[in-house]
This record gives C-alpha cells, structure tokens and sequence, in this order.
C-alpha cells in the first residue's frame, strides 16, 4: 500500500511493451464507484471477494502472461489470492520502508479506507503486520527515494540478473 504500484507498474509495462491493469481501477470501473465507497456501502469482505475475483481472472484468463498488474496491497494478505499470484505470475514486492512510507502518509489516507480513523500506532502496526505476509513472493525491490522510471529500471535489471 503507498508503494507506487501504479505507477512504477505503468512505467514498467510501458518498457516492457505489456499492457498495464490495476485491479482496483478494473473494480472501480466495473462498480462506477471509488474503492473507498465500496467499503462504504459494501464492507471490506464484499470488496476484496470482488477483488479476489478480478484478480483470479486476469491471471488465469486469456491476457495472463502479457501484462503487468498491480495488486492492492490488501489483496495480497488472502491466502487464496497470494497462491493464485505465485503460481500464475512473477511477483515483485515492492519495498518502501516505514520512514519512507510515513512520508507518503498524509496523502494515503484520504484513498485507503484501511487506514481510516487510525493512529500512527495503529498504521504502523499494520505496516509491520503486513511485511511477513509480503515475504511471500519472487523478487523484493526497494523503491525508497526512487521515481516511476528509476524503480521500473531496477525491477527490469533485477529481473535479468535474477532469473526464478
């Protein structure tokens, strides 16, 4: 969450010559409403089934393979959801650590109904929490103090010197 997912992940499409999907915008399109208003009306759980979904599809449907996609944050502490990207994709974490993401923070909140109503304390322990459940993938990549292009070329020179 608060990564750059997005946009390294266009930025990193665009190098690749793949197409880009973001699967909290493939939902909000889908539902003609922000995220933030699906947990409003919805709850979380209807959310992230729906996210789960999307997810599922686009991995295992006809585009899997010729795309970089960006999975919320969220979605990723699902079991189900973590099986399906590991087998069917190559996951890249996307690093940023506390200091650099507190940085991000004020402008966090507003999108990230998870964060709502907490405190610091309680953000961080949510950023903590949710670091062993990111362990779970192919290549870590720290993107600290690095723009969409710089982190797209280190996730490309990591994916080159790395091989899975």
């Amino acid at each position: 969450m608060g990564s750059g997912k997005t946009m390294i992940g266009e930025a990193l499409a665009k190098k690749l010559n793949k197409s880009f999907a973001d699967i909290d915008k493939i939902i909000e399109e889908k539902e003609n409403m922000p995220i933030t208003e699906i947990f409003k009306k919805e709850g979380e759980a209807a959310f992230r089934a729906k996210e789960k979904m999307e997810i599922a599809d686009y991995l295992t449907g006809p585009s899997a393979g010729n795309a970089v996609v960006s999975v919320g944050g969220g979605a990723f502490l699902q079991e189900e959801v973590r099986h399906i990207c590991m087998k069917n994709a190559t996951v890249i974490f996307l690093h940023i650590s506390w200091t650099a993401w507190l940085e991000r923070l004020d402008m966090l909140v507003e999108t990230r109904p998870v964060l709502h109503g907490k405190t610091i304390s309680e953000i961080q322990t949510l950023y903590d929490d949710r670091q062993t459940v990111y362990d779970q993938h192919h290549y870590r990549v720290t993107v600290d103090g690095l723009d969409p292009e710089e982190a797209s070329d280190k996730i490309i020179s990591t994916l080159r010197t790395k091989p899975i």
